[in-house]
């Protein structure tokens, strides 16, 4: 029987690096933000990204899931698959992705559902892209792309920071 003055054991992102979780556990730590489903553009001469108010067609904007994760990439060729290397290597993920924070050697925040026990906080804490879509990239036409570069993205809201 375990004694009482027993520390409980780490999670599993305190204790692993990404390259050592399981599909399980790398799936987990997607905190259902999706930011990452938003179009980003790319300046071409300095590289720069950029976030817009736009997802990807198949975003569900309410509950900020993919409408069909598992298959996405026979709809959306070009959809990023995360990698741990990946992970480290590109500039757009937004600074409260679990995945970034985690490669980084950093905690999660209080309302990532692995914290917080509750897949909502995320949206209450404002993190979400719930109720900040402005259109989906099928409804944006050549030339119009640039009206709907945003901020918030690559910030973390208010509501969101540390406690």
């Amino acid at each position: 029987m375990a004694s009482a003055m027993e520390q409980p054991s780490k999670p599993f992102w305190k204790t692993k690096p990404l390259e050592a979780l399981s599909p399980e556990e790398w799936e987990s730590l997607c905190d259902g933000c999706g930011r990452c489903c938003l179009v980003k553009l790319e300046e071409e001469e300095t590289g720069d990204t950029y976030f817009t108010d736009v997802a990807c067609f198949m975003l569900e904007c309410h509950s900020c899931q993919c409408s069909d994760y598992e298959h996405r990439k026979r709809h959306v060729p070009d959809c990023v698959t995360l990698t741990p290397d990946l992970v480290r290597t590109i500039d757009w993920l937004p600074p409260t992705c679990a995945y970034r924070l985690v490669a980084d050697g950093e905690d999660l925040y209080w309302w990532h559902p692995l914290v917080s026990g509750d897949p909502d906080t995320v949206h209450q804490a404002k993190v979400s892209v719930r109720g900040k879509v402005k259109a989906d990239d099928k409804q944006v036409g050549e030339g119009e792309w640039e009206e709907h570069v945003v901020r918030w993205p690559a910030r973390v809201p208010k509501a969101a920071r540390r406690r």
